[in-house]
């Protein structure tokens, strides 16, 4: 082969002669050790040469011996000794169009400082204690899901974790800490289980490049920029230098997950890589990234880099991938960021069934995995309530987002848009079509404003980020409550805290699946910035003092998450009362009135089913208007009696622990304020 230029390789790999010739459907690419022996294989069909390189260290070091491997059929090459290479770390010297190419491994399973080499591992021997016994926890009914970061969830003092732990996964094992190691207050995982949520979602926490693991700790970043797909960042781990040290580490963070009741989902990024200069591509130049008929790379992800997907040795590699991280270390489920380009064809169009997604949809391994889609890509492809499902993806629902922000601060035009994604976006997902779990409901994620700050910023302020604030979304339907930033002003304060309990109930009380940023639920902020990205500072670290702190908003958190647990009805459909209610229904300043106008501000959304075999009858009453406005609740049955469970207007008495029987079915709605109500025998 004498192949120059990537659309040259793109007509090679487009050919019946490669396709019937090179594509390889075994499962064992990589390095298999075990006592027996160790086997290397790597795919790499343009080769005319491959030696694996042996080294003693992750770095630096000469081989300490080279052999020649040997080609298989179907472009795979391969090595076999009968001795057990655990811990030896190796990378391979290619032949290929004329020039020895020095790669890692694309399947490597453990890796050196940095990903620079691959290393050889026996996967039992990284096993923590009791591995074989983790299990997934039972499913309980309800999934709420809290997404963090796993150096900034325990980076800061104040959260009391031991020094050599802080943003590391060894974190996540620790069971009693406390803020500012006080004895009293938790953080950390006791503080999780306080809470009440159900499933940790990590952000990427694969071997990325764009920290060095040889530097000072106090380098960050959010890691969506994949080196090895397959390996742990060691970063996060208390000794990079040791490849085997980080697999175990991750997985002992998911079993102490596991044994305290929570799923954990992980955020994989399979639609582009750190750089072109790629394992894939000096292994096999160009088959790994979608290329233009004119020569242009896709650029979908906004980084120069789309994968191939489309291709079958590209779409094997990510399934390979999933399964392996659902079999090897227990994940439960996957968010998939900007899901839409792996659905996009070689010259980008949206295909109509990818066989990717609908690999992984159909995949046995992963029948109980949770799949997550962001469903859009920076290239414009919008697929909310569009993406390929299968009835199998759910869907990180911007849309909820987007109308709940813009109808909470108050603007026209809204209401029809706010009540069709509170009750959980059928127009969207048709239940009867995609079930009742397809949306993730969310206000807040890493992408964006804090809660907090939604309602402290109209405007971002990212110039701490080096790119003079041109970086970061700038539509963000944000509010100030009247003042930019920080201030003392309590009236400014009480709004904004208010503003955040009303999202708080929105959320909980939404059909779907409800998901929140970290430290959300205690008011932390990044001061502005809505790209925190590589601030490794007091913008992007969890403020534990903050829990202490605003105490009134983790409590309103932790009730509106039991209420959301002991009424189903929030959740999905249930069978009906016998109150005569539909299982849904709109309303307005009076009852049944679920027509919305333009200048709409106040919706009512009622729930009504059973509850352990007895009636449940929940009402949800939003006023994004600025005035008092007086609502009717609809007529309840004799009998029965409306009480206020929730009024955000009433400050640190948000939650009313008194049954406060309404005579009449009116209730006040002030400025602002979200309430709920539930329907009480009497």
């Amino acid at each position: 082969m004498n192949m120059k230029t990537a659309l040259e390789w793109k007509r090679y790999y487009s050919t019946s002669e490669f396709k019937d010739n090179y594509i390889y459907e075994g499962d064992d690419l990589g390095v298999q050790c075990t006592p027996e022996g160790t086997v290397f294989r790597l795919w790499s069909p343009p080769a005319g040469r491959v030696t694996l390189n042996l080294y003693r260290e992750g770095s630096g070091d000469a081989p300490f011996q080279s052999v020649s491997m040997k080609k298989e059929n179907k472009g795979v090459w391969s090595w076999k000794c009968r001795e057990e290479l655990h811990g030896v770390y190796y990378d391979y010297m290619l032949e290929i169009d004329g020039k020895n190419v020095r790669s890692a491994d694309p399947y490597a399973k453990a890796c050196g400082m940095n990903g620079e080499r691959s290393m050889a591992v026996n996967l039992r021997r990284t096993d923590p204690e009791g591995w074989d016994e983790d299990r997934s926890p039972e499913e309980a009914g309800e999934r709420i899901i809290y997404e963090l970061h796993v150096k900034e969830f325990s980076w800061d003092r104040s959260g009391g974790f031991p020094e050599k732990y802080r943003g590391k996964y060894k974190a996540f094992t620790c069971v009693d800490t406390t803020l500012n190691n006080d004895g009293i207050h938790p953080t950390g995982i006791p503080y999780l289980q306080d809470l009440g949520v159900t499933h940790v979602q990590i952000m990427p926490s694969y071997d990325y490049g764009s920290v060095d693991e040889a530097g000072e700790y106090t380098e960050f970043n959010w890691g969506y920029d994949p080196v090895n797909y397959s390996v742990p960042e060691g970063s996060y781990s208390t000794d990079p230098a040791h490849g085997e040290v980080r697999i175990r580490e991750m997985k002992e963070m998911i079993q102490s997950l596991h044994s305290r009741g929570f799923g954990v989902i992980m955020d994989v990024v399979y639609n582009h890589t750190y750089s072109l200069d790629s394992w894939f591509q000096r292994t096999v130049p160009w088959y790994f990234y979608r290329v233009f008929d004119d020569g242009r790379i896709s650029n979908g992800s906004a980084c120069g880099n789309d994968v191939a997907s489309e291709r079958e040795m590209c779409a094997k590699f990510i399934l390979d991938s999933v399964l392996y991280w659902t079999e090897e270390y227990h994940i439960d489920g996957f968010r998939f960021d900007l899901a839409s380009i792996l659905g996009r064809s070689e010259d980008a169009t949206p295909m109509n069934k990818p066989p990717l997604l609908e690999s992984l949809a159909y995949d046995p391994i992963l029948y109980s995995a949770d799949l997550i889609a962001e469903a859009w890509d920076a290239g414009g492809l919008y697929q909310v309530g569009s993406f390929p499902s299968w009835n199998r993806w759910a869907e990180w629902n911007g849309k909820y987002r987007d109308d709940l922000r813009s109808f909470l601060k108050g603007d026209d035009g809204m209401a029809s848009a706010a009540a069709m994604r509170i009750i959980g976006s059928p127009d969207l997902y048709p239940p009867k079509v995609r079930g009742e779990n397809a949306s993730v409901n969310f206000l807040t994620c890493h992408d964006g404003f804090t809660l907090w700050d939604l309602y402290s910023y109209n405007h971002k302020h990212n110039e701490d980020n080096g790119w003079n604030n041109t970086d970061g979304a700038d539509d963000n339907r944000s509010w100030n409550c009247g003042t930019e930033g920080e201030t003392s002003d309590e009236a400014v304060l009480a709004l904004r805290m208010k503003m955040v309990k009303n999202a708080c109930a929105v959320l909980m009380c939404s059909r779907g699946t409800p998901m929140f940023l970290a430290g959300d639920e205690f008011g932390n902020s990044q001061f502005g910035n809505n790209n925190a990205y590589c601030q490794d500072n007091e913008i992007s670290w969890l403020d534990w003092t903050l829990a202490e702190k605003n105490r009134e908003l983790l409590e309103f958190f932790q009730y509106m998450i039991r209420f959301r647990k002991s009424h189903p009805i929030l959740r999905g459909s249930t069978p009906l009362c016998s109150l005569g209610f539909p299982g849904v229904s709109l309303h307005g300043v009076r009852p049944w009135e679920g027509e919305y106008t333009w200048e709409t501000k106040v919706i009512g959304v009622m729930y009504a089913g059973v509850k352990e075999q007895k009636d449940d009858v929940i009402y949800l009453g939003l006023n994004a208007y600025w005035e008092p406005i007086t609502i009717t609740l609809p007529e309840l049955p004799q009998g029965f009696c409306w009480v206020p469970s929730v009024d955000t207007s009433r400050g640190a008495h948000a939650v009313i622990s008194t049954e406060e029987y309404l005579k009449e079915r009116t209730y006040v709605m002030n400025p602002r304020t979200a309430a709920v109500f539930q329907a009480v025998k009497i």
